[in-house]
C-alpha cells in the first residue's frame, strides 16, 4: 500500500480495495508476524480495533477518514469501533475482512450464459458469512473501473464501500448487519467518457415506490404459499385441451378506493379474485407488474426485472395475491417484456458506461418509435439475465403463465424501420437470429417447469411460433391471434347494410386457425389512443350497439382458440381505457350494461362446462362450417366438437338487424336440440325472440347433411344449439 493507494480510497475510486482495506500481513517469520487493519471510516473521528477482548487505536493516515492499526501475531477475528463524530461509538464488522462470495463455478456459467438462476447470485441477498449476518451484493460491471455499494445505511456516501471484482465483470461485497428493508443502489465508476452514476440493481427483489428509485433488500424465502393443490392439479393438466377464457387487467385502474387510490395486491386478492371467480374466467392476465418508474407505460418501460412494483404492497403481498387466485381455482398470467426497456439514468442503461445491456449501434439498439432500448440478445450475460427473469417469476411466484410482449419487434431487424436504419444478419436476411435463439432457449427451460405455459403477442405470419423447437419452431405453447381481432373488429365496426361486402372478414380465419396454437384477444391495444371502446366500435343506436357487441363475444367464445377480454369490456364501459382512473362500475345501475354483463358470465358458464368449446381448439376436427354461403344477409352457422364427436354445440349466427323466422340448418343427427344460448335474450337485454328453448329436426336434407332444423335467428344475435 501507498499514498496513491489511500488518495484512491478516500476518492472513491480504487478498482482493488481488498488489496488495500481490511487484515493485511506484513511480515511472515513467525517471531515477528505483524498484521494490519485498514479501514475508511469518513464517519469517524477516531477508530480502534477490538480483538481478543483488547482494543488497539488505529491511526488516522488520511484526514478523510483513511485508518490503519498495527497489531502483532496473525490475523485473528476482530471488530472495528469508530467514535463518531456526533460522539456516539459503535462496534462494526469490516465488510473487508471475508472472502469471496461467488463461486468460480456460478460466474464461469454467468459469463457462459448459462447460469439460468442467475438471481441466486447477482443482486441483493441475506446470508450468513462465518457466522455473520448481512447482506450480499453483487452486480455484473465489466467495464467499471470501480464499484460501490451506496444507500441509507453509509449515508448515500459512494466512498465508502467499495466492491471487489471477480472474474466476467461481476462485482461482490457483503456488508455485516444489514437487513430486509435496506435501501440501495450501485455507483458505477467508469473511465469511459468519465461516466458517474448510481444505478438501480437489476436483480433487486424489491424497489422503492416512484418517483424515489433505490432498490430494497428483501428475504423472498420466508412467504408460505398455500396453493399446493393448484399447483399439483395444473402439472397434471394439458392447458392446450382446458378452457382458458382469461381476464386482462390493469392493476392500477381496474378499482379504486373512496379516495381514488389504487388498491392494494392484497386488497385485489379479494376484490378481483371474487369478481373473477363470479364472473367465470379461468385465469387472470396482469398488464407487467414488474417495476417501472412511469406509470403511463402501464408497465411495458420495466426497470426492476425480479421486482413486483411496491405501488401496491411488498413482494409477499403479490405473493399473497397470487396465493389466493390459486386457491380460488384462478390461474395468474403476467406480462413479460424482454424486447426493450427504457433509457431511465438509473435503469440498465449504459450501465457502466457501454452499451452493457443494449446494443451499441442504434440500428439494432433502438426502437425510436417508443423511445426504448433493445436488450442484445447476443450477449451472454444479457441472455442469462432475461432467461433468469423469465423463470424466476413462474417458480418463486408461481406464475403460472408468461404472455411475451412485442414478439414481432424482437424477430426482426428491420421491425419499424425504414431501409438504411436496420442492418442485415449473416445471411442477408432480416431474421433477429440471436432473438430467436434466446426465444427458443427460453421457452424449452420454461416448460420444464410443471404446468407452466407462454404465450407470445407475435403480429406477423413468422411460422413456428407456437410449434415446439424440436420441430423448428419457437417453441411458445399459444400465440395471440392478432388478424381474427383485426379482422372481426372491422367487421363488426361495419354498418349491417355494408356487412354483406365483407363476409370474408369472418370466414379467412379458419383458413389459418390451426396453423398455430391461438388465443383470441380483445385487448388493451384495442381500447385505449382512439381507437374507442368494445362497444363504442359497434355501429347504430344503443339497443344495436349493446346487441352487436353480445353477438360479437358470443361469435368469439364459439370460434376456435383460447380466448381473453380486457375489463370494463364486459360491462359495455363507453369510455376509452383510462390507466389513471377506475372502470367505470357505476355503470351497472343502468340495464344494458348490467345484462351485457350477465351475458359475459353466461358465456363462460357455458363455456366451462362444454368440452366441445375449448378441447379441440387447434385441430380442425373441432369445427365444422355448417354454412358460410349466405353473405347476402350475413348468416354463418358452423359446429364444435369435443374429442368425442357426439359432444358437440351448433351456433348459428346473425350479423344483421333482420329477424330471420323459418330458416333451416342442416344437422348432422335427428333428434331434438336444445337452444343452450340466446344473446336476444331479455335477460341479455334483448328483444326475446328464440326458438321455445327447443327445436326438433327434419328428416329433410340440407347443407349436405340428412337432416334439418327450422330455427328463428334473432336481430344481431347469436343462437347456440345442443343436441338432447
Amino acid at each position: 500500500m501507498n499514498g496513491e493507494d489511500i488518495e484512491a480510497i478516500v476518492g472513491g475510486y480504487h478498482g482493488d480495495a481488498f488489496r488495500v482495506l481490511g487484515p493485511h500481513t506484513i511480515r511472515k517469520k513467525q517471531a515477528q508476524s505483524r498484521w494490519e487493519v485498514r479501514a475508511f471510516l469518513p464517519q469517524a473521528e477516531s477508530a480502534e480495533v477490538v480483538t481478543g477482548g483488547q482494543s488497539s487505536p488505529m491511526e488516522k493516515q488520511n484526514e478523510q477518514g483513511f485508518f490503519c492499526a498495527t497489531l502483532t501475531g496473525t490475523p485473528q477475528r476482530y471488530l472495528l469501533r469508530a467514535r463518531l463524530w456526533d460522539g456516539r461509538t459503535v462496534d462494526m464488522e469490516d465488510p473487508y475482512r471475508f472472502g469471496q462470495l461467488i463461486s468460480d463455478s456460478d460466474l464461469y456459467l454467468h459469463t457462459e450464459g448459462t447460469l439460468y438462476e442467475a438471481h441466486r447470485s447477482l443482486g441483493a441477498h441475506l446470508v450468513e458469512v462465518d457466522g455473520v449476518r448481512g447482506v450480499r451484493f453483487a452486480v455484473w460491471a465489466p467495464n467499471a473501473e470501480c464499484a460501490t455499494v451506496t444507500g441509507q445505511f453509509n449515508d448515500w456516501d459512494s466512498r465508502r464501500h467499495p466492491m471487489r471484482r471477480r472474474n466476467g465483470g461481476v462485482w461482490e461485497l457483503f456488508i455485516p448487519g444489514l437487513g430486509e428493508g435496506t435501501a440501495y443502489k450501485y455507483f458505477i465508476r467508469s473511465a469511459i467518457a468519465g461516466h458517474r452514476q448510481l444505478k438501480a440493481d437489476p436483480y433487486a427483489f424489491y424497489c422503492e415506490t416512484p418517483p424515489k428509485s433505490a432498490s430494497v433488500v428483501w428475504d423472498l424465502s420466508k412467504y408460505e404459499w398455500g396453493d399446493a393443490a393448484w399447483m399439483e392439479a395444473r402439472a397434471k393438466a394439458d392447458i392446450l385441451k382446458s378452457p382458458m377464457a382469461i381476464y386482462e387487467v390493469h392493476f392500477e385502474s381496474w378499482l379504486r378506493g373512496p379516495q381514488g387510490e389504487p388498491l392494494s395486491y392484497r386488497e385485489m386478492a379479494v376484490k378481483l379474485v371474487e369478481y373473477v371467480k363470479l364472473m367465470g374466467y379461468t385465469h387472470i392476465e396482469l398488464l407487467p407488474i414488474m417495476e417501472h418508474p412511469f406509470s403511463g407505460s402501464w408497465g411495458y418501460q420495466v426497470i426492476g426485472y425480479f421486482a413486483p412494483t411496491s405501488r401496491f404492497g411488498t413482494p409477499d403481498d403479490f405473493k399473497y395475491f397470487v396465493d389466493c387466485c390459486h386457491q380460488a381455482g384462478v390461474g395468474v398470467i403476467v406480462d413479460w417484456v424482454p424486447a426493450h426497456f427504457p433509457k431511465d439514468a438509473h435503469g440498465l442503461v449504459y450501465f457502466d458506461g457501454t452499451a452493457l445491456y443494449e446494443h451499441a449501434d442504434p440500428r439494432k439498439g433502438e426502437h425510436r418509435d417508443w423511445g426504448t432500448l433493445i436488450f442484445n440478445y447476443g450477449r451472454n450475460e444479457v441472455r442469462a439475465f432475461l432467461i433468469s427473469n423469465g423463470l424466476f417469476w413462474l417458480k418463486e411466484y408461481h406464475i403460472d403463465g408468461l404472455r411475451v410482449d412485442a414478439v414481432a419487434s424482437m424477430l426482426y431487424l428491420d421491425y419499424s424501420r425504414k431501409a438504411g436504419e436496420w442492418i442485415p444478419n449473416q445471411f442477408g436476411g432480416n431474421e433477429n437470429l440471436e432473438a430467436i435463439d434466446f426465444l427458443r432457449t427460453f421457452n424449452m427451460l420454461a416448460h420444464k417447469e410443471p404446468g407452466a405455459f407462454t404465450a407470445a403477442e407475435e403480429s406477423t405470419a413468422f411460422p413456428g411460433v407456437s410449434k415446439p423447437v424440436y420441430l423448428n419452431g419457437l417453441g411458445f405453447t399459444m400465440k395471440w391471434n392478432m388478424g381474427w381481432m383485426h379482422d372481426m373488429l372491422h367487421y363488426f365496426e361495419q354498418d349491417p347494410v355494408y356487412r354483406k361486402y365483407h363476409h370474408n372478414n369472418i370466414t379467412f380465419s379458419l383458413l389459418y386457425a390451426f396453423t398455430e396454437n391461438f388465443i383470441l384477444p380483445i385487448s388493451h391495444d384495442e381500447v385505449v389512443h382512439g381507437k374507442m371502446s368494445l362497444v363504442n366500435k359497434m355501429p347504430g343506436d344503443e339497443w344495436r350497439q349493446f346487441a352487436n357487441a353480445r353477438a360479437f363475444l358470443a361469435y368469439m367464445w364459439g370460434h376456435p382458440g383460447k380466448k381473453l377480454l380486457f375489463m370494463g369490456q364486459e360491462i359495455g364501459q363507453r369510455d376509452e381505457w383510462n390507466s389513471a382512473t377506475a372502470i367505470r362500475w357505476d355503470l351497472l345501475e343502468f340495464e344494458p350494461h348490467r345484462k351485457l354483463q350477465t351475458l359475459a358470465r353466461e358465456l363462460n358458464r357455458i363455456y366451462r362446462a362444454n368440452p366441445a368449446l375449448y378441447q379441440v381448439d387447434f385441430h380442425h376436427d373441432g369445427f365444422e362450417w355448417l354454412d358460410f354461403h349466405d353473405w347476402e344477409n350475413s348468416i354463418i352457422a358452423f359446429i364444435r366438437r369435443a374429442e368425442d364427436p357426439a359432444d358437440s354445440l351448433i351456433f348459428c349466427c346473425n350479423f344483421t338487424p333482420v329477424a330471420r323466422q323459418g330458416y333451416e340448418f342442416g344437422v348432422p343427427e335427428e333428434g331434438f336440440y336444445e337452444e343452450v344460448l340466446n344473446t336476444d335474450a331479455e335477460m341479455f337485454g334483448g328483444s326475446n325472440m328464440g326458438n321455445g328453448g327447443l327445436v326438433s329436426s327434419r328428416s329433410i336434407p340440407r347443407h349436405n347433411r340428412p337432416h334439418s332444423i327450422v330455427a328463428t335467428l334473432p336481430p344481431l344475435a347469436v343462437v347456440v344449439f345442443k343436441k338432447r
